[in-house]
């Protein structure tokens, strides 16, 4: 059986998780990694390097998406840039993208705050078909689950991740081997609706009013007290006076 060709673009812990099942996996799925690309970042630690994992299995680094070869599938988990089309018809199969959250409701970033603050009862991850337009191709694969009641930020990231690399495990098979009936976001958008949402929009929602109702304080603090980042806050004067969880 002829290999197929990949190439991983991906960062972060999720990044570094599903590479390395890929990688372990690629012989069994007869596929060849051609290369990654990635963008290192020291807060999480040199246990998630995705450069030093993919160089520990003699994996090319690229270095930049101008020089990413031709391959069969490209496969996004968390990958910092946005690809033009020019980028994706680098892909003679498919470009796929693994987006921890559910589309087309969170297209975007810190979607797991806007849930929280969207008092959503459900969340989930998605793999869809990438195109030109940010979180917008079809959707391949998805996995949903409950929101607990009063759940801070980063459970939810924790349920999302958990329930991403399960996704990426038990799908990447029907990937590589094309098993997939890709369904336009269109379709979903009158039930679930949909937003887009930005990284500079954290900084906003992290400030807290005294005027607001308890419920609502609470609410910004659960969705916006993210271990390792700046907290949610007051600002009295020039003054910020922070909130957050005491962690365990």
């Amino acid at each position: 059986m002829e290999k197929k060709s990949v190439v991983f673009l991906g960062s972060k812990p999720i990044g570094y998780h599903c590479l390395d099942y890929m990688l372990q996996q690629a012989p069994a799925l007869h596929i060849e990694v051609k290369g990654i690309l990635t963008q290192e970042n020291a807060n999480f630690g040199e246990g998630y390097s995705l450069r030093q994992l993919a160089e520990s299995h003699q994996v090319p680094v690229i270095s930049s998406l101008s020089e990413m070869p031709e391959v069969d599938i490209l496969y996004s988990v968390q990958y910092h840039e946005i690809l033009k089309q020019q980028d994706i018809n680098k892909a003679n199969q498919i470009a796929v993208n693994l987006h921890m959250a559910p589309l087309p409701e969170y297209r975007g970033c810190n979607q797991f705050s806007f849930a929280i603050l969207d008092q959503k009862t459900e969340f989930g991850t998605t793999i869809h078909r990438m195109d030109a337009g940010i979180d917008h191709g079809d959707i391949l694969f998805e996995q949903r689950f409950p929101i607990p009641e009063q759940c801070w930020v980063n459970d939810l990231y924790q349920l999302t991740f958990d329930a991403s690399l399960n996704l990426f495990q038990r799908t990447l098979t029907d990937i590589i081997n094309g098993n997939y009936t890709p369904i336009p976001q269109l379709n979903y958008e009158p039930l679930r609706g949909s937003s887009m949402h930005y990284r500079k929009e954290i900084k906003a929602i992290k400030e807290l009013d005294i005027s607001w109702d308890k419920e609502k304080i609470h609410r910004h603090i659960r969705a916006t007290a993210m271990p390792g980042f700046e907290p949610p806050y007051f600002l009295m004067g020039d003054q910020k006076i922070y909130c957050s969880k005491t962690w365990q």
